[in-house]
């Protein structure tokens, strides 16, 4: 008898995660990309975070562009921008600028948003999380201990 597939963890990569684990290999928006570049967490982001992420590094960190444009597309599902009605819809649920972010996790049915701007999140959907890179880990880590062993 088989088990049925169980869904990925679907998270959505903003673009300071990007640039972060773009730029380093040692930290935790790094690792979360890589997990999704292995196929462990399904990592999903917008064309905004890619813009946004291209822009920033090619003023602040050219010298990671070669590494995120191979994260780009080894480790992320992108997904349109969402519809400017479609984003009117959630008004007040994240700053002007990141409400098209999370109106697109949302329509991705991402369960986690990972930012380092959590506080520019205020999601009333209780279907989605807003955490930073570490806080998502941290919580991935205790889930994992708690599945059974095989």
């Amino acid at each position: 008898m088989t088990q049925p597939e169980a869904e990925k963890l679907s998270v959505f990569i903003d673009a300071d995660v990007l640039i972060a684990g773009s730029a380093s290999t040692t930290g935790a928006s790094h690792l979360i990309l890589q997990l999704s570049e292995l196929g462990l967490i399904e990592g999903i982001s917008s064309e905004q975070v890619r813009q946004e992420a291209e822009r920033n590094l090619a003023v602040k960190l050219p010298a990671a562009i070669p590494a995120f444009h191979l994260l780009a597309e080894s480790a992320l599902r992108w997904v349109n921008d969402p519809r400017p009605r479609d984003v009117a819809r959630f008004k007040g649920e994240a700053d002007p600028k990141d409400l098209p972010l999370l109106v697109a996790a949302l329509k991705a049915r991402c369960h986690t948003l990972v930012t380092f701007n959590v506080r520019d999140y205020r999601p009333t959907s209780v279907e989605i999380q807003i955490e930073t890179p570490g806080d998502f880990l941290n919580r991935l880590r205790r889930h994992m201990a708690e599945l059974p062993n095989i």
